[in-house]
């Protein structure tokens, strides 16, 4: 028996003596960052949600299984929030949609959350009308005649099912009251809403394809209103993508049990905490660097110079080798040792171990603790 077929659906539950102290240990950790980060300044406030961002909708994506292209998301983000950043490249259509919903969940977190509102978000996530191959039902609730909405996993003929969602001609009225509840004031604490909402929302499951990514929207938006603040400087969905095989067992677990979801609440607080926690880390990569831009600023570079720098500063995967560079900069071998030497000049690369073809360049150990003082 799943949650919406038990005869008092909708009377949630939870222990709140059990969920206090995670829950009092989220908002200390809500409220540390968000101090940190008001005391950083418009410019570093600025880089921390523009990582944010794009961390976010990369990995919200990536928990469906469907994998962006970074730069592209990057690029679109920044154009949204305003800021400029080298090397902005055009984005694709379900790019720009997946962006767009995200800020608009996180950006309007005020304005009341409208069936036309989620129809608009699918709208955008699905702009051909297609999710893959297959046609589905865009911008309006589902309506099952392909069969009953299932979450399943396996091979074709070996299937597991885990679950599946009310029929279709209960989605109207569930949404409904999804809806007024949501935007509503509620009597318990808007880190508890927003556990309960995404719960709700994946419960009912309401659209063909997408439910996972708007729940997580839906997330994000109640989250920036217990912040009473449209910027973003944590992604859950990056956390849920790390424990992704917990989401999902914990998700399965709650669906089969009691209107008693502590434990999925207990859940949810403690995977918060956590990604609250490595925001502290990536917060340390934004000032780092933050304060190699503030050494090498005015150092010259170009274009190209800047977008492979940031790459690597953002952690680049693999070798940087002449070929690389000409392929992340989008120009000729030749130009791109022009610029290695040039780099290497200022004391910004060094050579890495190896040689000839497989020379590889690396990031130079600088000293930037005089510019990190200024930041405190």
């Amino acid at each position: 028996m799943y949650l919406y077929e038990r005869d008092d659906w909708r009377s949630w539950s939870w222990d709140s003596d059990r969920l206090a102290g995670l829950l009092a240990d989220v908002r200390h950790k809500q409220g540390y960052l968000m101090g940190r980060m008001e005391a950083l300044g418009f410019e570093l406030r600025a880089q921390a949600e523009l990582e944010t961002l794009t961390t976010d909708v990369l990995k919200s994506s990536e928990i469906e299984g469907e994998h962006l292209n970074a730069e592209q998301v990057r690029s679109s983000v920044a154009r949204r929030l305003g800021i400029e950043i080298a090397g902005l490249r055009p984005a694709d259509r379900n790019v720009e949609g997946v962006v767009e919903m995200m800020l608009d969940a996180t950006q309007r977190y005020l304005e009341p959350l409208t069936s036309e509102r989620l129809f608009a978000w699918h709208a955008a996530l699905f702009p051909t009308g297609r999710s893959g191959m297959m046609p589905i039902i865009v911008g309006a609730w589902r309506d099952d005649q392909k069969g009953p909405m299932q979450v399943v996993s396996g091979p074709i003929g070996r299937e597991r099912v885990h679950y599946e969602a009310p029929a279709a001609p209960r989605v109207p009225p569930e949404m409904d009251a999804f809806l007024d509840w949501f935007n509503l004031p509620s009597d318990f604490d808007g880190v508890l809403k927003a556990a309960l909402a995404h719960l709700w929302f994946v419960t009912i499951h309401p659209m063909d394809d997408g439910n996972g990514r708007i729940a997580r929207a839906i997330c994000d938006m109640q989250l920036a209103r217990t912040e009473n603040s449209p910027h973003r400087f944590y992604s859950m969905s990056a956390q849920i993508r790390a424990e992704r095989r917990e989401y999902y067992d914990i998700l399965e677990h709650t669906q089969r049990r009691t209107m008693d979801v502590t434990a999925w609440m207990e859940w949810f607080l403690r995977c918060l905490g956590r990604v609250i926690d490595g925001a502290e880390v990536s917060l340390q990569a934004i000032l780092h660097k933050a304060r190699f831009w503030e050494r090498y600023g005015q150092a010259g570079l170009n274009d190209r110079q800047v977008l492979v720098v940031n790459r690597l500063l953002d952690g680049f995967e693999g070798k940087l080798t002449t070929s690389r560079y000409a392929t992340l900069a989008k120009t000729s071998p030749d130009t791109a040792l022009r610029d290695i030497n040039a780099l290497m000049e200022l004391g910004i690369l060094v050579r890495g171990p190896g040689g000839g073809r497989s020379t590889g360049y690396v990031l130079a150990d600088i000293d930037t603790r005089g510019v990190q003082e200024r930041h405190r």
